[in-house]
């Protein structure tokens, strides 16, 4: 089973394929469907996971939007004692519920493959600039 730790919101959430979770509002309708692109942590049951810096390359949580809701009512109570001070008041914040529906995560190999081309062309181009440079030089 292949499981995910997003970040959206400010907070991480870990996620596995069809859990349902609630994560703070996301202006999308219901039935949209939602990438997750900041992805820190791709792992797999009994295999090492991979850890991104900071975010795994390539990878992806994608979600389905289910419901837009207003959270738990959190109080916010501001007391003195002795001095007749109370002050009550109360808080819900807005929530979007999300089902995941894929974790998807690319090769590396085929990433790593253009990165050794560029770094040849690029020492190539170093070098015909330093003889450039050093013909100059000579003149």
């Amino acid at each position: 089973m292949t499981y995910a730790v997003i970040r959206t919101g400010g907070k991480q959430y870990r996620v596995a394929k069809d859990d349902v979770i609630a994560v703070e509002r996301i202006p999308a309708e219901n039935g949209a469907k939602i990438n997750f692109d900041e992805v820190l942590l791709v792992g797999e049951e009994g295999k090492a996971p991979k850890i991104g810096a900071p975010v795994v390359a390539g990878a992806k949580v994608i979600g389905e939007v289910l419901d837009q809701a207003k959270g738990d009512k959190v109080d916010v109570i501001k007391f003195r004692r002795r001095k007749n001070y109370r002050r009550v008041k109360g808080h819900r914040q807005d929530q979007t519920w999300v089902k995941i529906t894929n974790i998807t995560t690319k090769q590396a190999a085929k990433k790593a493959a253009p990165k050794s081309g560029a770094s040849t062309s690029a020492s190539t181009s170093g070098s015909a600039s330093g003889a450039a440079s050093s013909a100059g030089k000579a003149a």
